[in-house]
């Protein structure tokens, strides 16, 4: 994409990067109160029949996930336009969904300026390794890879340490107002936490609470994993990376039927938060249909998405995902290739 175009696509979707008071308010309205509905519904539903409370958890668990669309939404400035008042509501939200604000905003920002960047990888995003480096790996190194890259250990296993200890811990290069948010938040948690323990019982608690949270915390595990992992997403090195093409072409449009779309706080629409990170979240879907540039961003539907499940490693060479196998047939053929280029020994007589 040359330089005028991009210029020119920054042009076109800058009008949409301006937060409504109305639309954002009415969105917490319509998005926090009910988490706390449902939790109470799960609750007395105890009585009644222990699916019940699961389905009501797993309700939720939505619901938490569009309280993070918030949250996000406030760590890039755009939910409101007062700096304040996006602190305190990113604050607020961090609680609800388990994430130290400040934390999170400084390692999401790293991603959106790294994303799609072979040579910077590594912070707030999912470990990626090309085809040459899990070639030049060691077994151990091999296997540590797979078995985080295993769907069952990336959605199962992952949503609990990402909300049990990588959100409660800070990073050692974190400065103090980073490090005081996160302690402000962990001891509100551990304060409303053994409350509701203390009030309810312990059981009924991890019931309720532990799957609303794992499943929001899955689905948006899923939804990052999903908008950056499909066949031909766009990854470069340093020298050759731009960053129109890591939005637009390094993340998807995840094309969701409405009540889920509406779920996920229009997140689907990915190469547009990636190209304008102060679009508030209910004005991406508008600033999608009015850009006809972004509209050639690759689609990706729920049916689709299951296919990128299958991708594990990244191949340069060809400039797409391939799965372990296909890797291993390319480094095969390599090696294949090098025994047939290698000066065989002449022997004389």
């Amino acid at each position: 994409m040359s330089k005028e175009k991009t210029k020119q696509l920054h042009k076109d979707v800058a009008p949409f990067a301006k937060s409504d008071l109305k639309k954002s308010v009415f969105q917490m309205l319509n998005t926090i109160p009910p988490v706390f509905i449902l939790w109470f519904l799960a609750y007395q539903s105890l009585n009644v029949s222990i699916i019940l409370t699961i389905v009501l958890s797993i309700t939720a668990a939505f619901f938490v996930v569009r309280t993070f669309i918030i949250f996000h939404d406030c760590t890039h400035g755009s939910f409101f336009r007062n700096k304040k008042a996006n602190n305190i509501v990113g604050t607020i939200t961090g609680v609800l969904t388990l994430f130290p604000y400040e934390k999170w905003k400084r390692e999401h920002s790293i991603h959106h300026a790294t994303s799609s960047n072979l040579d910077k990888r590594g912070v707030g995003d999912i470990w990626v390794m090309t085809v040459e480096e899990y070639e030049n790996a060691s077994k151990w190194q091999r296997l540590g890879y797979r078995f985080y890259r295993n769907p069952i250990v990336l959605f199962g296993f992952g949503p609990l340490y990402l909300v049990l200890i990588a959100g409660r811990f800070n990073r050692k290069d974190a400065r103090k107002k980073e490090r005081m948010n996160t302690y402000l938040i962990n001891i509100i948690l551990l304060a409303v936490y053994s409350g509701l323990i203390l009030l309810i019982g312990w059981q009924s608690f991890v019931l309720i609470q532990g799957t609303m949270m794992f499943t929001a915390a899955a689905l948006g595990i899923w939804l990052f994993y999903i908008q950056h992992t499909f066949e031909d997403s766009y990854f470069e090195e340093e020298s050759d990376w731009d960053y129109v093409k890591a939005a637009v072409e390094g993340s998807s449009y995840y094309q969701l039927p409405r009540v889920l779309q509406w779920a996920t706080g229009n997140i689907g629409f990915h190469h547009v938060h990636h190209l304008a990170p102060r679009v508030p979240n209910y004005n991406l879907e508008m600033a999608h249909e009015l850009t006809p540039p972004l509209q050639k961003a690759t689609t990706i539907t729920l049916k689709t998405s299951l296919e990128s499940l299958r991708y594990r490693l990244y191949d340069p060479a060809n400039k797409k995902f391939i799965t372990f196998r296909e890797a291993k047939q390319a480094i095969m053929a390599k090696q294949k290739l090098k025994i047939d280029l290698k000066p065989k020994r002449t022997t004389f007589d």
